[in-house]
Formats: structure tokens, sequence, C-alpha cells
């Protein structure tokens, strides 16, 4: 298993429950020990689809009852800076605003119980081959032991959950007949914050936030230290036209009124212009990627070489052919030219 973050370690512990030995191989330190770790930050809006996954492996009533905040309705703000909900569901249904990085941690924790999974950190994958399959992986930092530099194993199947930028997937891309296509959309993200107030929070807390202004749009989560995470997904022209504190204001004044005393102004300007793990004045400004790729495996096939699995099918229950659910436990598949509903930001 190359990649130890939110689909490795839940499709880890999958497998060792169904008999496998499985080896996870992570590119970073151990983020249990990390005081900050580098990557997408994002606050994850949990449904009943990712707490059906985590049920597999005992954990979906620990984050709904112990660790999540349920959120009831998206509360729409409006330019004018009133608000609006839309709920979810039916009354005592909700999605939950959980930590992308807590999620993580107790998936790697769970992992730790089960004899038949071994964790690598420090492990960069630097060569594949795919037919064997073979992986070569080489140590980052400090070596013990009797430790050599780099690392080769012969597995009997690769699966590559290394995210967006995959190695594993670059190895495929050698392949002929292998299709690939990478695009950036028109839209990039930043994060920004709502601190908590007098050790409460800020808004209304069982709700997900969201500004809607057509081609931009800000979303706010709860956080469990009474703050919100407020992303900002604009093109990337809008960004570039911001240019300093007062253009910054003026624009939030005219599309983000109500935002402003929440986060504060001197707050918006200095995360905005400032993020202190980049050089003085530079924004993080991230883009969003969308990828293309079939066939999903390589090798001499899904059980003999390769399998890159796409985050959104291993929700419910790992493999197929692997001791999978069966069929009436998974998404249906949609018909050709059906329509699909929107699904939440």
């Amino acid at each position: 298993m190359v990649g130890a973050g939110l689909v490795g370690s839940l499709e880890a512990v999958y497998l060792a429950k169904r008999g496998a030995q499985v080896h996870l191989f992570e590119y970073r330190e151990d983020i249990r020990t990390m005081e900050h770790v580098p990557g997408r930050s994002i606050n994850l809006a949990m449904s009943v689809r990712g707490l059906g996954a985590l049920r597999k492996v005992g954990l979906d009533e620990h984050v709904k009852q112990e660790y999540g905040i349920p959120m009831n309705a998206r509360m729409i703000h409006s330019p004018r800076g009133e608000t609006s909900a839309i709920p979810y569901g039916k009354d005592g249904q909700a999605i939950y605003s959980v930590g992308r990085r807590y999620v993580n941690e107790i998936l790697l924790d769970e992992g730790e119980k089960h004899d038949r999974i071994t964790m690598h950190f420090n492990h960069k994958l630097i060569k594949a081959d795919l037919d064997t399959p073979e992986l070569t992986f080489e140590r980052r930092g400090e070596l013990g032991e009797g430790e050599e530099r780099v690392v080769v194993i012969r597995p009997d199947l690769v699966l590559g959950c290394d995210g967006a930028y995959s190695t594993v997937r670059k190895e495929m891309m050698k392949k002929p007949r292998f299709n690939y296509s990478q695009e950036y959309i028109p839209h990039a993200y930043m994060e920004l914050c709502v601190p908590a107030v007098a050790g409460d929070f800020a808004m209304p807390p069982n709700y997900l936030h969201i500004w809607p202004r057509g081609q931009f749009m800000m979303i706010g989560l709860p956080n469990q230290d009474k703050s919100f995470t407020v992303t900002l997904f604009m093109p990337t022209d809008v960004f570039s036209g911001i240019k300093d504190g007062l253009s910054l204001l003026d624009f939030f004044t005219e599309h983000f009124r109500d935002a402003i005393p929440l986060i504060g102004k001197e707050k918006l300007v200095e995360d905005y212009f400032n993020n202190p793990a980049l050089p003085p004045g530079q924004r993080e400004v991230l883009p969003l990627p969308r990828v293309f790729l079939r066939p999903h495996h390589g090798g001499r096939g899904p059980r003999h070489g390769a399998l890159l699995r796409p985050g959104d099918e291993l929700r419910d229950g790992g493999l197929p052919g692997a001791g999978g659910l069966p069929r009436q436990g998974r998404r249906p598949r949609r018909r050709p030219g059906a329509l699909q509903r929107p699904q939440e930001p």
C-alpha cells in the first residue's frame, strides 16, 4: 500500500480484517508525531457514506458522538448579510464537521491494532516495476542501526493511494495504452479563520455556512476549538486582482460583508497576505487539479500488479473481489446519460 492518508490507512484496515498481510508505506513521517502536517487541511463534511466506511472499522460512532460537530443544515449568507437555513434532511439528520488530520490519525491508530499491518513512514517511492511487481523505496532522514537507505520489496499486489500527484500513477503512465490527463480548473482556494469569541462560536455552530456568489463562494465549518475554518474558492484571476489590504476590504465589503466583523479586519488582511509558512507578502492560494485516467490497474491485472483506487470508490468496503460489500451495499451504478444530483461543495 503506497500512501497512508485517509484512503490508504482505511483500506489497510479493510484488507487486514480480511486476512491480508499489509505493508503501508508513507513518504511523510508519522503525522501523529508532527506539529504541523503539510498539504491540504480543508475540513471534511462527513456524510452517511463516509460514516458508512468508518462503520466497517468501528469508528463511526466515535466520530459522530465524541468528535464530529453535527451540521443539520446549510446556512446561506446573502450579500446583504441576511441568513437562511436549508436543512440537509429530516429532523435529526446531519452531516459532521471533522478534521482531516484527526480522522487520518484515528485510522492509523486503528491500523496499529492489527498484527497484519506493518507501517513504514519516511519511505519515498522512487521506482516501480508493475509487472513483477517490485517497488523501490528510499528511506528519508536518519537511518537506524543496520538500516539501508534503499529498500526493495516484491509484493503480491500494489495499491496506489498516494493522492492527486501519485507516484504509482506516474509509473503506470509509462505503460502503453494508459490514458491520462490532468487539468487545473479555473478556481483556487485559500483558508481563512473565524476565531472564537469569549470561548464560544462566533456563528451558530450546527450549520455549514455558505456564502454563494456565482463564480466564487466561501464556506465555513465549525471546529472543536470553537473557531470556524473558512475556505474561499475563487477563479485565480479574481485572486490576482486583489492587490492590497484596501482592495481586499472593498472586495469583502461588496461580497462578504457580514464576514468582516467575524474574521476581523486586521486578521483578514494578515491571513490573506502573510501566511507564516510562506515568504513575506506571498499568498497561499492553492490550485485544484482534475485528473482522468484509464484503466485503474496495471501490470498483469488488478490482482497481479498495481491497482490505483480513487478514494471515492473505497468508502463502502474496499476492493471489489476481495470480500467487499454485496452490490446492494454499494452506490448503484449510474445509467449512461442519467442525471446526477449536484454534490455539496
